[in-house]
């Protein structure tokens, strides 16, 4: 995915590494395993939902140009298309 300020995959690179960083410890529970999560990377606001789009729109209400990265808690990627999601065990 890209973005204006972030070229190429950088935004992939930085949200997730923003999500390792910062926010796994507080986010990754027992009830949020499964959620999205989408993430400001310039703020660092985020939104934790069941649907992708409600999460991202809602972080665009509050930040018109976010920059938003998104994940599903717990997974290896937010959908799958002809395969399966695996659920990350650490």
């Amino acid at each position: 995915m890209s973005h204006a300020v972030y070229p190429g995959n950088e935004l992939g690179r930085i949200g997730h590494e923003y999500f390792e960083t910062r926010l796994r410890a507080e986010v990754v529970t027992a009830d949020n395993i499964g959620k999205i999560i989408s993430i400001d990377i310039d703020t660092g606001d985020y939104e934790i939902g069941e649907d992708l789009l409600v999460t991202a729109n809602s972080l665009l209400n509050r930040h018109k140009e976010a920059a938003i990265w998104s994940e599903r808690i717990g997974y290896n990627a937010v959908y799958a298309v002809c395969g399966s999601l695996h659920l990350v065990r650490e």
